[in-house]
């Protein structure tokens, strides 16, 4: 026997039954007090469920699913009636979030917009003991991705359009070069690969917002640096001329130079002296911030004296030269 509160449990099965069918049952009890065995459709089914989903997963299966939620960590959704959740971090580049300051409610009002529409997913991970799969729209392309890469390696140029602006850095994305027929111009690629150009990877000069380097739909060149798990990483500041080599012809330590201060921090001042070079006066120098805010304006130039010049970790520190 099966109990009447399973028909409300199971009822999308139940209601494409007819007399005759054969089902699947679990039994739960061998003999009830009726002398009935007791059966459970939704244990069967949740069972056969999870089995075939086992085989989904280990044969990479693309599903498609509908979208019913979401949360700041993602979209929600289900595969037969198992709850089931895609992170953001393996949506597609094309669907990935981009806001510029990484704020959780942007974030959520962006995700809110799939909410009814279908996405083709592979599941990443399947947790039968906690009733919840893990998903994954990135991962459906994956292998094609890895292929394409194979054309481009390590220092290779790229020309391409940036695609997102995020506060970590940017978006970038460039035309397959493994279709020698397709049109190679950046802004007529449809499809293409995307990349990250990391804050620090923009310019030599420290950035703090990314979009006051480049805007979306601009078209720039930059070179790969790193290619690692299908990401390409690439940077816009390697193709610009190292403005550190130059310094380090000018100046040497002990020599006074002329430098505006660009902004305080809690472990000193900021000090331009060059193009694109800042050098750091640390709060040590002063005592206190309210010494040092005291002793520099924003924005006006002093005579710095030069303690220590580091090319290569791109450091300088400044004491403010005494008259």
């Amino acid at each position: 026997i099966i109990f009447g509160r399973e028909f409300y449990e199971v009822k999308d099965v139940i209601k494409n039954l007819k007399i005759g069918d054969k089902i699947f049952a679990k039994i739960v009890e061998l003999e009830n007090e009726e002398g009935y065995k007791e059966l459970s459709l939704k244990d069967a089914t949740k069972e056969i469920s999870w089995q075939k989903l086992k085989e989904i997963k280990e044969k990479g299966t693309i599903l498609k699913v509908k979208i019913t939620g979401v949360n700041k960590g993602g979209l929600l959704t289900s595969i037969d009636n198992i709850p089931a959740f895609l992170p953001v971090s393996q949506l597609s580049p094309e669907n990935y979030p981009r806001v510029v300051d990484a704020d959780k409610q942007k974030i959520l009002k962006e995700l809110q917009k799939f909410i009814g529409k279908t996405l083709e997913v592979k599941i990443l991970d399947s947790m039968a003991q906690e009733n919840k799969l893990i998903l994954s729209e990135k991962a459906k392309t994956e292998e094609r991705i890895k292929e394409i890469l194979k054309d481009y390696k390590k220092d290779d140029i790229i020309e391409g359009e940036i695609t997102g602006i995020a506060d970590f850095g940017v978006f970038i994305k460039f035309p397959l070069s493994s279709d020698s027929t397709q049109d190679k111009s950046a802004k007529s690629s449809e499809a293409g690969i995307e990349g990250l150009i990391h804050i620090s990877e923009l310019d030599w000069q420290l950035v703090e917002n990314p979009a006051e380097v480049v805007k979306v739909g601009e078209i720039i060149k930059a070179q790969i640096i790193n290619i690692d798990n299908n990401q390409v990483f690439l940077s816009l500041k390697s193709l610009k001329k190292n403005p550190w080599e130059e310094i380090e012809k000018e100046y040497k330590n002990g020599d006074i130079v002329k430098g505006k201060v660009i902004k305080f921090s809690s472990f000193g001042a900021f000090v331009e002296v060059f193009p694109k070079i800042r050098g750091l006066c640390h709060i040590s120098e002063f005592g206190s911030q309210k010494n040092m805010e005291e002793s520099l304006e924003i924005n006006k130039t002093y005579d710095f004296k030069v303690l220590l010049i580091e090319p290569k970790e791109h450091r300088m520190s400044l004491k403010l030269a005494t008259k």
